[in-house]
């Protein structure tokens, strides 16, 4: 009972079906309060009647015949527990037409920790809702249209917000381009509308260049904050971004953010500053920007790539699409079966099978040097065998001349004399440094290709036989 001073008050808080009938686990009536009259018998009040409960405590006595113990326990009930509810001080805090809205937004977070999050998103709406704005409709329009290109299809509206405020911020006295929170969130109306629609111009022009470089969906993307960048930049360059100089100083940038991993701390500073040193570098031959200058790839860094979450290693698998990488049953470039919605998917070379047969330490078949886009079928061929058996099975299977399964694992940076005699060293270190070659190229900047790679020892472990 609620009023027992013995008992927890909320152990007499019971929750009941829609029907108001609790039952157990075999289907067996515990609590019926399915009419008001069952309420009365059960002694269980119903807690959407507390701002109103005269009529249900007047039947409640009638029930009982006005009994005086009945009467009593509920005058009691009355003064602890609804007494209570009707004279509950609600905390409210005033938030003048001058505040801040930064704080507006800090205040609601603390104060509604158990509730849904005020985004920058919708304290924007809010606000532009005064100006007769419907922000959220405006950006359902857009995100529909963003959604139907495929490596736009998880832009969120604060990767939007973000991008119209850095180039709106280009434009302020102080010249300081940013796009933290408090930027986005003084963000005019008249601002927004003017950069919005050359926004979503950049986004599309960014899927384009990606397209290109054969990222081609939001799960090859390597960093989504550096799609925000690319867009803005190319809202600012508008139709100067049309040339091939351009672009190939675009996709240098870009390659750079990836394989520099750079995107992966600080990326507010790092998008606005990229904003303002690439427009620079492009409009009027500035020296280069920081992304480039310090991005750096280390050969240690490719063996040690094994989840395709990291951006280094969605930029690896990007870059064997571009160059012409070809599936070794059909020979199809991989991005036109991707296109026709092949499965294709990135597989071991050196099957996982052989090489914990032949003691290969599993961080080295693991590791992306051993790994290469290829399609179902093709993998259903290799199965665990040595890459000798299965590129004789491929070859037989697919009527495919030597000479032309030799250009296809090339295809791949795989050397092939060291494939069809399964050595497994000669194959990792001539394929490490392929990759790299291709990484420096894509990057413009040469890498150390001189450090030291793994010894002979370091590629096997010892393997235990039964007696």
């Amino acid at each position: 009972m609620i009023i027992d001073p013995n008992i927890e008050r909320q152990e007499a808080i019971i929750s009941l079906p829609e029907d108001k009938i609790l039952r157990n686990f075999r289907g067996e009536v515990l609590v019926d309060c399915s009419t008001p009259e069952k309420e009365y018998e059960n002694g269980l009040f119903p807690v959407d009647q507390i701002f109103g409960y005269f009529n249900w405590m007047n039947k409640y006595s009638q029930l009982w015949k006005f009994d005086s113990n009945k009467i009593e326990l509920f005058q009691k009930f009355t003064q602890e527990i609804i007494q209570p509810f009707e004279q509950y001080l609600v905390p409210v805090i005033l938030l003048r037409k001058e505040t801040p809205r930064e704080a507006v937004c800090q205040v609601f977070e603390k104060v509604n920790t158990g509730g849904v999050s005020l985004t920058v998103f919708e304290l924007l709406t809010a606000t532009f809702a005064t100006d007769e704005f419907r922000l959220r409709e405006d950006w359902t329009k857009r995100q529909k249209e963003l959604k139907a290109i495929g490596v736009l299809d998880n832009i969120q509206n604060t990767d939007f917000l973000q991008a119209v405020t850095l180039v709106a911020t280009r434009e302020h006295e102080s010249g300081t381009i940013s796009c933290t929170r408090k930027d986005i969130l003084n963000l005019k109306l008249e601002e927004y509308n003017k950069w919005a629609d050359r926004v979503m111009e950049g986004f599309k022009k960014a899927a384009k260049l990606l397209h290109t470089q054969k990222i081609l969906s939001a799960k090859d993307l390597p960093y989504q904050p550096q799609l925000t960048a690319l867009a803005a930049i190319f809202a600012v360059l508008g139709d100067r971004s049309e040339t091939d100089p351009v672009r190939a100083k675009l996709v240098r940038w870009y390659w750079c953010g990836v394989f520099g991993e750079l995107y992966s701390s600080a990326i507010e500073s790092r998008i606005a500053k990229d904003l303002s040193q690439v427009l620079k570098w492009i409009e009027f031959g500035d020296s280069e920007p920081d992304t480039i200058t310090d991005a750096n790839f280390v050969p240690n860094r490719l063996v040690r790539l094994y989840t395709r979450r990291s951006a280094a290693y969605k930029g690896l698998s990007a870059l064997l699409l571009r160059d012409g990488g070809c599936d070794f049953l059909t020979g199809f470039a991989i991005d036109t079966l991707k296109h026709f919605d092949e499965a294709v998917d990135i597989h071991h070379i050196f099957p996982r099978h052989w090489c914990e047969k032949h003691g290969i330490k599993p961080e080295l078949y693991d590791s992306v040097i051993n790994k290469t886009p290829l399609s179902a079928k093709t993998n259903k061929i290799i199965g665990g065998n040595a890459p000798s058996v299965y590129l004789s099975n491929i070859q037989k299977k697919g009527d495919i001349t030597e000479e032309r399964m030799d250009e296809i694992l090339r295809s791949h940076v795989i050397d092939p004399v060291a494939l069809r005699s399964d050595n497994f060293e000669f194959f990792f270190q001539a394929r490490q440094k392929n990759l790299l070659e291709r990484i420096e190229k894509a990057m413009g900047k040469s890498l150390l290709l001189d450090a030291e790679l793994i010894s002979e020892s370091e590629y096997t472990e010892p393997i235990e036989y039964d007696e």
